[in-house]
């Protein structure tokens, strides 16, 4: 938050501006680049040099500058909040009084010393400590509750009491899971480990268990995102969830530990790879991309639509796609059944290109590192290994 977020901001403002510009609308837009106190003015400067060279990257990317700069009416700008700041509600000016867009950069981080927590140490009156990696995954802190759950409830959960605010996540999480059990889709059970933070030994573990005898089921809703078609590839991303009921779909790889009940032409239509993430296997990915691509290509190549889905079809039905994509079209996104592929030599810029074009469709994508390093592994050490190399469909 201290310094990435802000060289994303500046480099986004400069494209926009620069799109803008070269489109006949000049305008007055903040490009520069907005740091905490606490960076130093060394690095301050050192990022600055390559701004201009991080602005080419993002614009030969084939990132959607236009629809940014279509919708964005002021530029960019983060603000930092901690623990320690203070805010007079009554003296805050109106927003669109301000002449930026604000990017607000949360940190639960303490303000003081954690005992036995490895800390930041900085000399910055104006810095925190943190206990680094320690919001990076939500899982382990969340308790189910999801960006869609906690904007759905927002006001409900900030006016929560601190010591019933673990219990009011609780109850939203259990009434969704016993909604969705009721529809009949997957509801696994929430596990909540224990905080082991002596700030937070005081109260005790909620119980999830609540009334529910008053739930009102709604029977046409459901919170998947459902299913992203690549554009004119024949290829989707989507939730296992919403594949077992996918319409206009002519064969589903499932990448999900589940199997589904789906609906298709013949037995040949369907094809289970269950896969984990690279945090519980380094290689589960790797070591099913030779089937997924070769499934792929024999579907693809009759004209068949094909969806890729996983749990929540944000990371590893993402990064199949990815795989397939890389491996299966040319630059233009055509099918070219892997002759672009077998004559290429893949790079990190072109899989990171390529993963732009996908989450131009599937917005909701977040491949994670782990998994796409398996990927690009797949695309080129282990080059040997690829269905496209062997000579036959493997």
């Amino acid at each position: 938050m201290s310094k990435t977020i802000p060289i994303w901001t500046s480099v986004l403002n400069r494209a926009i501006k620069d799109f803008r510009d070269s489109n006949g609308c000049p305008l007055e837009w903040d490009c520069s680049l907005h740091l905490p106190l606490w960076v130093s003015q060394t690095e301050r400067a050192s990022i600055e040099r390559r701004l201009d060279e991080w602005t080419l990257l993002l614009k030969a990317s084939g990132a959607d500058i236009a629809s940014l700069a279509a919708c964005l009416r002021k530029p960019l700008r983060p603000l930092w909040i901690s623990q320690k700041t203070v805010i007079w509600l009554n003296e805050v000016p109106h927003h669109e009084s301000w002449d930026f867009t604000p990017i607000i950069l949360l940190s639960a981080s303490s303000s003081s010393s954690v005992v036995g927590a490895s800390q930041h140490r900085t000399t910055s009156e104006f810095s925190w400590n943190y206990i680094p990696g320690a919001g990076d995954d939500e899982e382990s802190w969340a308790r189910g509750l999801t960006p869609a759950f906690f904007w759905k409830h927002v006001y409900d959960l900030i006016n929560s009491a601190p010591e019933v605010c673990n219990q009011k996540v609780a109850d939203i999480v259990e009434k969704s899971r016993v909604s969705r059990a009721y529809r009949g889709e997957s509801a696994p059970q929430i596990t909540v480990k224990p905080l082991k933070s002596a700030s937070l030994s005081l109260h005790e573990e909620p119980s999830v268990a609540c009334d529910f005898s008053n739930i009102k089921i709604d029977s046409e809703s459901s919170e998947d995102f459902g299913i992203s078609w690549l554009g004119s590839t024949n290829l989707a991303v989507g939730t296992a969830q919403a594949a077992a009921d996918a319409a206009d779909v002519d064969c589903i790889l499932n990448c999900d530990q589940e199997s589904i009940s789906v609906c298709l032409p013949s037995a040949e239509s369907y094809l289970h790879l269950p896969m984990v993430t690279s945090k519980f296997d380094r290689f589960s990915l790797l070591n099913n991309l030779p089937k997924a691509v070769s499934f792929a290509k024999f579907n693809l190549s009759l004209g068949k639509r094909l969806l890729v889905c996983c749990n929540n079809g944000e990371d590893i039905s993402v990064c199949v796609c990815l795989a397939i994509l890389m491996s299966l079209f040319d630059e233009k996104g055509m099918f070219d059944g892997g002759k672009s592929f077998s004559a290429a030599q893949v790079t990190k810029w072109d899989m990171r290109r390529r993963l732009v074009f996908v989450c131009k469709f599937a917005t909701d994508a977040r491949p994670s590192r782990g998994n796409l390093r398996q990927v690009f592994n797949f695309l080129i050490g282990g080059k040997f290994n690829h269905p496209l190399d062997t000579g036959r469909d493997e």
